[in-house]
């Protein structure tokens, strides 16, 4: 029996040592893509995708079989700060802005790209009164759905709007107001509920563009229609923010916030059936405006900014096992 005791006990301490000794990894790629932030990062049939950013850019395509990173179609224009999103085999730019800070504008249609083709095209238009950038977008069915974001650039007009788009029909509906204003952040599904969390109101016109970070984290039930708010607040408040859902997890990691000028390197989850926050390893390089992808049991973030703020642009990739 003490044997078996004894057994046990070196089994689980191994099992421990293993999950804390877990670490983010560098990915060695035979070559490497663009700098650049405000950027998103997102995966379409197994392959990964870099676009957009500020300045004119192409899109990246990574191909984990071989490694390497091909230069694919030129931007059609400049736009930045967005949550990028897969759909039908297309990658789909909504509520972005384009131009130079503070005053960026809104995006007046979707953008669409076809890897297939190595093609851009013009989307839906997205109704001028709900014009903004900045803003979460969540797909769901044939649906898609924004959340908050900011309708001038940096400078104010941060907005608490929440948008249903249908594909097949082409109709707009306005949505009850999430329970507050955010922008810089992602939007995320997570057993059939759109969480927001993490973000800021950016406000250059009163000198606080990073101070007015969110830590309350809100969700919307479609079962009941209605927003909430998570009782636990985002343990590390902050702006520029990635997010994904696993299961019945949701995961913030990225970000940055007048707290410290490098990027925020902090991952942190929500078991959103608990209400609790754990952590997983920090980044080896904190980023912010970027995206995160979960593919096959791991995770993957590139690019972003290495400080607050524009930069240093990034061009690394790193990888966490997460299962």
């Amino acid at each position: 029996m003490k044997y078996f005791f004894a057994l046990a006990l070196l089994l689980f301490s191994m099992v421990a040592f293993s999950q804390s000794t877990n670490q983010w990894t560098a990915v060695e790629t035979a070559n490497y893509p663009l700098p650049r932030h405000e950027n998103s990062f997102v995966e379409n049939n197994g392959k990964f995708y870099l676009l957009g950013g500020r300045g004119i850019k192409p899109i990246e395509e990574y191909d984990l079989k071989t490694n390497t990173w091909k230069t694919l179609a030129m931007a059609p224009m400049e736009f930045h700060h967005f949550q990028a999103i897969s759909f039908k085999n297309e990658i789909y730019v909504i509520g972005a802005l384009t131009g130079g800070y503070p005053h960026e504008t809104p995006l007046t249609h979707f953008l669409i790209f076809n890897p297939k083709t190595n093609t851009w095209r013009e989307g839906a238009e997205i109704p001028e009164e709900r014009r903004r950038g900045s803003a979460g977008v969540v797909q769901r069915g044939d649906k898609i759905y924004l959340v908050c974001g900011i309708v001038d650039g940096h400078y104010a007009d941060f907005v608490p709007w929440f948008d249903e788009y249908d594909t097949k029909t082409g109709k707009w509906t306005i949505l009850p107001d999430a329970p507050r204003p955010r922008d810089h952040f992602g939007a995320v599904l997570v057993e059939d509920k759109v969480y927001a969390a993490g973000g800021r109101t950016s406000h250059a016109e009163i000198g606080k563009v990073l101070d007015l970070v969110i830590p309350e984290v809100d969700f919307f039930d479609f079962k009941t229609n209605s927003w909430s708010t998570v009782a636990a607040d985002l343990p590390t408040p902050r702006g520029g923010t990635s997010s994904i859902g696993k299961g019945p997890y949701l995961l913030v990691m990225n970000g940055e916030s007048t707290v410290q000028e490098s990027s925020h390197a902090e991952v942190e989850i929500l078991n959103t059936r608990t209400g609790t926050w754990t952590n997983l390893p920090e980044l080896n390089q904190g980023r912010h405006g970027t995206g995160v992808i979960y593919y096959k049991g791991k995770l993957y973030v590139a690019a972003g900014s290495a400080k607050r703020g524009g930069g240093p642009e990034l061009n690394t990739m790193e990888v966490l096992e997460w299962k």
